[in-house]
């Protein structure tokens, strides 16, 4: 079901606002089609970007969510994507990058962030409770810097570094695309691998040390997988708000047992900004940038979230 609501956004993307036909944009798809330009230019790329960010966002905050045992763990809220949108605004507004300079410097951005906050996080190994409370405050400094960042300056620079602040699908060519599914392909087997230790561990550091699992070994290798897949993300599209953080959670409840659910936590990654990218392009007076219809989405859910956990007697 999930798998049929991402290709029915898809097709929401290429025929919503779009003059062709339903016949017109399927003659198109097959090569025999007179709209070249419109679906392969400008709308299949952005939709494919879409979908592959949000998949890697899903699967970032649920590897994020179950190894550190907190639900509010996600790259956002913790300061990796931050990093990232510190690395590729400090890129374009003090040293003039551009291209994929930009996005590399984001990669290195977001990496630098999980790294400080691991390291101020380590005691004996890596608490989920330590790393989130540092995390936030990693978050909050990069927060810092940025408004630092803009308020000094050229306006005309801080419209091309917006995007890296609210995140963006844009107008993305198929080379951005391709390497993205490349990274993709890499990443994601390498999550397969790491996933039935990560299950283990669910039963906690002893037990899983009991059966043969190096726990701290083995929550360093799956949030290093977590963070190259926020950076990635980030790197194509910027830090695309609370997608990670929700995306997981509601595939939880949809997914039948539970547990890691990575798969349904993707899918829902991508339903998420390909249903954000609609509605920030068609339903406002003007077309708004996905990080913000986003935002707007998962500010409520993490309000429900403190609120139901006050309610029970839990801190988070």
């Amino acid at each position: 079901m999930l798998s049929l609501a991402v290709l029915a956004l898809v097709w929401a993307h290429l025929a919503v606002g779009n003059d062709m036909s339903a016949g017109e944009i399927l003659a198109t798809l097959t090569g025999r089609g007179d709209g070249e330009f419109t679906i392969f230019r400008l709308r299949l790329p952005a939709a494919a970007l879409g979908a592959a960010v949000g998949a890697a966002f899903g699967v970032a905050g649920g590897l994020f969510q179950t190894v550190l045992r907190n639900p509010l763990a996600s790259p956002d809220i913790l300061g990796v994507s931050g990093g990232a949108s510190l690395a590729a605004a400090t890129g374009i507004l003090v040293l003039s990058l551009g291209g994929a300079a930009i996005s590399l410097a984001a990669l290195v951005g977001a990496f630098a962030a999980a790294v400080a906050i691991y390291v101020l996080a380590w005691s004996d190994g890596v608490s989920g409770y330590r790393f989130v409370l540092i995390g936030v405050g990693v978050a909050f400094a990069v927060q810092a810097a940025l408004a630092y960042l803009v308020s000094r300056a050229d306006v005309n620079d801080v419209r091309e570094a917006l995007v890296w602040m609210v995140g963006s699908l844009g107008t993305p060519d198929w080379s951005e695309v391709g390497l993205l599914v490349l990274a993709l392909a890499v990443l994601l087997p390498a999550v397969a691998a790491v996933s039935p230790r990560v299950r283990i561990m669910q039963l906690g550091d002893e037990t899983a040390g009991g059966l043969g699992v190096p726990a701290e070994t083995t929550r360093l290798g799956a949030l290093a997988l977590a963070v190259a897949l926020a950076a990635v993300g980030t790197a194509f599209a910027g830090p695309v708000a609370f997608v990670a953080f929700v995306s997981a959670p509601v595939a939880r409840r949809l997914a039948p047992g539970g547990g890691l659910a990575l798969v349904p936590s993707a899918l829902v990654g991508a339903a998420l900004v390909l249903a954000a990218a609609l509605v920030g392009e068609h339903l406002f007076p003007m077309s708004v940038p996905v990080g913000i219809v986003t935002g707007l989405v998962g500010a409520p859910y993490l309000l429900y979230l403190l609120a139901r956990g006050q309610r029970t007697g839990r801190t988070v």
